[in-house]
């Protein structure tokens, strides 16, 4: 089993026994796709639901479906080296979204083309509102499988209402 080493979940019989909700994306300018089905595998295998919204999605349509959706966590990924300038413009959007206030929203990825002011892009990120980043080169998949592993499980409520 993977190191998520969560209850099985057989199927996709609705949501029961899932952990929650996680709306996997990138952002406006990033066309890439092959690092969203690898996120969606993961989250997945962690015993998450995933909503993939693409790629090249605008912020009022990212806007827009996290606040329909009201997930677990909001997973945004980039790889063309925008995600910091894209990250920094729509984190707010979501954060002034009242349902998402306290939503954990993370970011990761190649988030700059310039190659060498990750720790001070890091800082930016979290203070303008993500939780957590995860940024190229430095084990992110191992800092995101600890970031899953610290969330909280989705209240039944949620589960219930997520299901119908």
């Amino acid at each position: 089993m993977s190191e998520c080493e969560l209850p099985e979940v057989t199927g996709h019989k609705g949501l029961e026994g899932t952990r929650g909700t996680v709306v996997v994306t990138s952002l406006a300018s990033d066309s890439h796709t092959w690092n969203l089905v690898f996120l969606q595998l993961l989250i997945e295998e962690c015993g998450y639901e995933v909503i993939n919204l693409g790629p090249c999605v605008p912020d009022e349509i990212l806007v827009s479906a996290c606040r329909d959706l009201n997930p677990q966590m909001v997973v945004v990924s980039s790889v063309n080296g925008h995600g910091y300038q894209d990250g920094m413009r729509v984190i707010g959007q979501l954060r002034d979204c009242p349902p998402l206030a306290a939503t954990p929203i993370v970011i990761g990825g190649k988030l700059g083309t310039d190659g060498g002011e990750g720790v001070s892009r890091t800082g930016e990120l979290m203070a303008a509102g993500f939780d957590a980043v995860f940024e190229d080169g430095r084990d992110p998949v191992a800092a995101f499988h600890a970031f899953l592993a610290a969330l909280p499980e989705a209240p039944a409520l949620d589960r219930d209402r997520l299901a119908a």
